[in-house]
């Protein structure tokens, strides 16, 4: 599993934008939360953290790992 933290999101749109990036990027099994109120993104699988970030950051919001 894999934990970001998101900023920059501030509604429900925001959370489907960042939902559908990191869905389709290899590696990801299944999008576990995205939260703009947390400012959380979880993911389940292997995928590559920097493309998670990339994925995010064209969608407008900045990611970086928790832990």
């Amino acid at each position: 599993m894999v934990e970001l933290k998101v900023t920059g999101m501030t509604c429900g749109h925001c959370e489907s934008a960042v939902d559908k990036a990191v869905a389709a990027l290899p590696g990801v099994t299944r999008v576990v939360k995205v939260s703009r109120d947390e400012e959380r993104v979880v993911v389940e699988g292997n995928p590559d953290v920097q493309a998670l970030i990339r994925a995010i950051a064209e969608e407008g919001y900045t990611a970086e790992p928790i832990g």
